[in-house]
């Protein structure tokens, strides 16, 4: 196989491949075994048809699509191999068949998006804020309280109550634009949390005062923004019924609620407890904001011209991440659009500074990983292995194992790169 290779610009290059006439009729023999079992000739009994036969019957060209399947995917990683390594494919290429025909090279082109240079800035020096990380006294009493809120008792209220922000109420409801009922606008037994905000704007505040089997009629204004396009910014009114209140019961803060809700003893020692939670929580927060400042900073002094190809690629992993958490919650991505009245390509669009962003830091960081001869060593990869295998509670030989079957033993070093790049930022930093 022959390759050579044209730089067009500076984020696209085309490769000429040749594939030599022995390999391609190899993949003809291939797509002759395929397509004989289709075909019906009289005479012949099917699958059965010599080669000659059919070709002369139908053409050799009805082979050449399937020979030609068979053939380019592996040539064309084969050819990639080959590359100079200042030339690194993104993205799919741009097939243009050159060179078709029996007993001669099989040739074609792939115009192919490339992995740009990079232009660094200022990358060493950077002058970083690093956040404070004092834990006060305001905000041991707030995770407390937030802990009596999630252990609160729920109280059913009797007769005469009114309903309070905070509560949990039970309601019947039926909503009307001008006077006629939509759909989704009618439920039974309704559980509403009163200051949750779920509701449309206006709605919740209304039942504030309410009491048990009381029946009201109030009104709200959709949001201009709201799903159904029917009832976006328009009025309407809902017919209530209140049926129960249940109002938190919070325990006191003292030993025995320390006792209830962990494994201390004392209130003193459940304070010491969330204050060094609390602490670790800002450190980690600390240290992720610096390198966030850094991986910035460092991207902002830097200049690049990144291929589209990239910023698609991106965008795709981003929905793919946003499919799951969207299937975690019940639902699939054409779910969401139908009924956030969006189309993919709206969102795409949407996504792309975020993605470019994200590419841009990449490519800056790989850059200064190479500028700086920063390599991966096997203890860096033990330490890796090690980590994933705490957090999947697998032995480490597992992991590797898996990993390597995988094929992400290079995602891991890439990614290891990554962190070691960030690493140097910051050891290089000025920090404040």
């Amino acid at each position: 196989m022959q390759v050579s290779t044209e730089r067009l610009d500076k984020k696209q290059v085309e490769i000429t491949i040749e594939v030599d006439e022995k390999k391609f009729e190899e993949g003809l023999q291939h797509a002759y075994k395929k397509i004989v079992k289709k075909v019906n000739i009289p005479g012949f009994r099917k699958g059965k048809v010599p080669r000659k036969i059919l070709e002369q019957r139908f053409g050799v060209e009805i082979l050449f699509e399937d020979a030609v399947d068979y053939i380019m995917p592996p040539a064309y990683l084969e050819a990639l191999n080959t590359l100079d390594e200042s030339i690194q494919p993104v993205g799919k290429p741009e097939i243009d068949i050159v060179q078709l025909e029996v007993n001669k090279p099989f040739i074609f082109k792939a115009k192919v998006e490339i992995k740009p240079e990079v232009e660094l800035g200022e990358y060493k020096g950077l002058e970083l804020e690093k956040l404070d990380t004092v834990v006060t006294e305001e905000d041991v009493a707030k995770e407390l309280e937030n802990l009596r809120q999630r252990h609160a008792q729920l109280e059913v209220m009797p007769e005469g109550t009114p309903v309070e922000n905070g509560d949990k109420v039970v309601i019947d409801f039926s909503g009307k634009k001008d006077g006629v009922p939509f759909e989704g606008g009618t439920a039974e037994d309704y559980t509403l949390e009163i200051g949750s905000g779920s509701f449309i704007p206006g709605f919740e505040e209304q039942i504030i005062g309410m009491k048990l089997g009381e029946e009201k009629t109030i009104e709200v204004t959709f949001p201009e923004e709201y799903h159904s396009k029917e009832l976006a910014g328009q009025p309407a009114t809902f017919d209530i019924k209140l049926k129960e209140i249940k109002r938190k019961k919070l325990a006191d803060l003292d030993d025995e609620f320390a006792k209830d809700v962990s494994e201390f003893e004392t209130l003193q020692e459940l304070k010491a407890d969330v204050e060094n939670r609390l602490r670790n929580r800002k450190e980690e927060n600390a240290k992720a904001l610096l390198k966030q400042q850094a991986i910035e900073k460092a991207a902002t002094n830097a200049s690049v011209d990144i291929p589209q190809a990239m910023i698609e690629t991106q965008i795709d992993n981003i929905l793919q991440d946003f499919d799951y958490r969207l299937r975690m919650q019940g639902l699939s991505l054409d779910q969401y659009l139908k009924y956030s009245d969006e189309s993919i390509e709206n969102i795409r669009e949407k996504y792309q500074d975020d993605a470019k962003k994200v590419v841009k830091e990449q490519l800056v960081l790989e850059a200064i990983a190479k500028a700086e001869n920063i390599k991966v060593e096997q203890d860096d990869i033990d330490r890796e292995i090690a980590r994933l295998s705490e957090a999947y509670k697998q032995e480490p030989e597992k992991v590797k194992e898996i990993l390597e079957k995988q094929g992400q033993m290079e995602a891991v070093e890439h990614s290891i790169i990554i962190d070691k790049a960030v690493e140097f930022l910051i050891a290089n930093a000025k920090i404040d």
